[in-house]
């Protein structure tokens, strides 16, 4: 277990314990891995990489509540004395003409992510989804900062029936951050710091943002998304919830043999990126339960494809610039499309 008295000088743990409390902040850092370079004292101001990094860990939080075979295998981790090593996590969004409030498709992240430090580092089309990714990479701390992968769906290359489809569900969707969350962000873009009280005015609203922001779907609207886009079906009932949070593990293919092994319901295939350097799996998704409108206006529930855990493993190269040795941070969009497939099982 670890031990509060190492870290709670911290501005992280300070910044942690003020907006979710003591025990839930212990509970994290036990979880998961905080590089040294992110346990810097506490100071009036708090950096960017410290908001970034307290948001992430509170988002991976909540993946392993949505997620119970992602809980399980980290608590086991545990047990045997182990850590997670958080790598990245994702959220899906939709370019669609009217998405009420909410800023359209990466842009209502991109708001958000870009203020905190983090920048595009990739561009990956993923062509049989219809859909485009983009790696977002912490420019302060890259590889102590889990990445985020933000998937948009382009509705344009669908029909005119799942258009209106998505505009049915979409529009209905609200903005989460007020104008003075904006306001923060603002400063915080400009200046690299906000005030502690700033912090931690901002730091809920954040991760708040990872959500479902529109209202419920219609029966009929969900079954015409999934006819065309399992993944814009998902879109329908998680919204931009963070859809999968990733362990960075030594040898992705051992912890799949061990898991499968088990009778978990990992993926049977482990993607392989083009170049190899790179390989993940998952677990399958979290079947969950959701609810829509019927045709008659009554509340009918179905069981539905929720998110899921990721396991990745990551290769040492050589940076052709500089010569130096780095973590190979890229995504692989083969490997994306792949991954993509946990979340479309029929309901």
């Amino acid at each position: 277990m670890t031990n509060p008295a190492a870290f709670a000088t911290s501005q992280l743990w300070q910044l942690l314990s003020a907006t979710i409390g003591e025990p839930a902040t212990a509970e994290l850092f036990n979880m998961i891995t905080v590089d040294a370079v992110l346990l810097t004292p506490a100071v009036d101001s708090v950096p960017r990489v410290l908001i970034a990094q307290a948001m992430n860990m509170q988002l991976f939080a909540k993946n392993l509540a949505a997620v119970p075979e992602g809980k399980a295998y980290v608590a086991e981790k545990l047990a045997a004395g182990g850590k997670v090593v958080f790598d990245h996590g994702a959220l899906r969004t939709v370019a669609a003409a009217n998405t009420g409030s909410l800023p359209v498709g990466e842009l209502a992240f991109k708001r958000i992510l870009e203020p905190l430090g983090f920048a595009v580092a990739g561009l990956y089309p993923l062509p049989r989804l219809k859909m485009t990714g983009r790696a977002y990479c912490h420019v302060d701390a890259p590889e102590s900062v889990a990445q985020f992968f933000v998937s948009e769906l382009h509705v344009d290359q669908f029909s005119p029936a799942f258009a209106a489809a998505v505009d049915e569900v979409v529009s209905s969707s609200r903005d989460p951050l007020s104008g003075r969350h904006l306001a923060l962000l603002e400063q915080l873009g400009r200046t690299g710091v906000l005030s502690f009280p700033g912090a931690v005015e901002l730091l809920p609203a954040l991760v708040d943002s990872f959500g479902v922001h529109h209202a419920t779907p219609s029966l009929a609207a969900y079954e015409t998304l999934l006819a065309e886009s399992a993944e814009m079906a998902w879109i329908a009932t998680e919204g931009n919830s963070f859809n999968h949070a990733t362990d960075r593990v030594e040898d992705v293919f051992a912890v799949a043999d061990a898991l499968r092994a088990k009778g978990l319901p990992i993926k049977d295939k482990v993607e392989v990126s083009s170049a190899g350097s790179v390989r993940q799996t998952a677990f399958k998704a979290t079947m969950v339960e959701r609810t829509f409108k019927a045709v008659d206006g009554s509340l009918v529930k179905r069981v539905v494809p929720g998110s899921f855990y990721e396991f990745i493993s990551r290769d040492v190269i050589v940076d052709a610039e500089t010569g130096w040795q780095k973590l190979d941070l890229r995504f692989d969009s083969g490997n994306a499309q792949g991954i993509f497939k946990m979340t479309a099982a029929a309901c």
